[in-house]
């Protein structure tokens, strides 16, 4: 995204006002019919941060997304996630017209203020997911978000009293558990993918370990890149089917390395650690330790 042009959004109003929208009813949290927007709107090259919380479910954007290695028309119900501050980009072609419909809910994180659910927001992990990592909805999962999202409506529609806030905050509670629950439905059924991803996953390591002229460990950062999945959609990934994060997977195609180099080679310690990447292979015989009960040395001993 580098040398392109940035736009910053810093309030639901502005917003409103971008997209020629009416004037928001609570300057903090709004609700807006996908199919009431104006269809000029969205523009190429641009990349977008906005200073809210930004849920949205569409159907018929007229564009793509890329969902690991694969795309996806947004004639399904997607349903993506964008907390404050998030670059993000979604490209559209503006020749096709396909009927929309959706929503979109903002939420200023003052509207969070004084709330559990301030600090709470920060644990729903798919915030930091990528937009290509969207939730793909059953039509009875739609249903279900749906009617959330019209009883928050309704409710900053009718005249606001001192339950209000607290009724539409366990209303946007309620939504991101359900979120969570889906996601996690999603890693689940969309076996074959997450399963070439896995498969992917383990090369890339076998890879990256049998080079000899390694700079330092793999990072999260790096395998998911090379994967095309963000970090925090990889460790949820990995977690949920595997039980471990991406951390845990680099560690153990580490050890396993690790374990071979000692018991095949005459390598010392030192040797072995430098040739996986540690630059101090205190820190190889720390981690060797912690994940196998001995030290390099001891695991040696074991095979004479």
């Amino acid at each position: 995204m580098r040398g392109t042009k940035t736009h910053r959004v810093k309030t639901i109003s502005e917003y409103h006002q971008l997209r020629d929208l009416p004037r928001p009813e609570h300057p903090l949290i709004s609700v807006i019919d996908y199919a009431a927007m104006p269809h000029n709107f969205q523009k190429t090259g641009i990349n977008w941060v906005y200073d809210f919380y930004f849920i949205s479910l569409k159907r018929g954007l007229c564009g793509k997304i890329v969902y690991g290695q694969q795309e996806y028309d947004f004639d399904e119900g997607v349903m993506f996630f964008i907390s404050p501050n998030q670059v993000f980009r979604i490209e559209v072609d503006p020749n096709l017209t396909i009927k929309r419909s959706g929503w979109m809910l903002l939420i200023h994180p003052d509207f969070l203020w004084n709330t559990p659910l301030a600090k709470t927001i920060k644990q729903y992990e798919y915030f930091d997911y990528s937009i290509n990592e969207a939730l793909f909805l059953s039509e009875k999962e739609e249903t279900t978000v749906n009617n959330i999202i019209q009883n928050i409506q309704q409710e900053y529609h009718s005249n606001i009293d001192k339950f209000s806030q607290q009724i539409i905050i366990s209303q946007i509670e309620t939504l991101l558990n359900y979120a969570e629950r889906f996601y996690h439905r999603q890693f689940i059924t969309r076996k074959i993918s997450h399963h070439k991803t896995l498969s992917r996953l383990e090369e890339l390591l076998a890879d990256y370990f049998s080079n000899d002229d390694l700079k330092g460990l793999p990072t999260v950062q790096y395998i998911a890149s090379a994967l095309n999945v963000s970090p925090k959609y990889l460790s949820s990934l990995l977690k949920v089917l595997t039980g471990q994060t991406a951390q845990q997977h680099i560690h153990e195609k580490l050890i396993e390395k690790a374990k071979e180099k000692l018991s095949t080679t005459d390598l010392s310690v030192s040797e072995i650690a430098y040739e996986l990447g540690f630059e101090h292979s205190q820190s190889f015989s720390k981690l060797f330790k912690s994940k196998t009960n001995f030290s390099p040395l001891e695991f040696r001993q074991s095979f004479k």
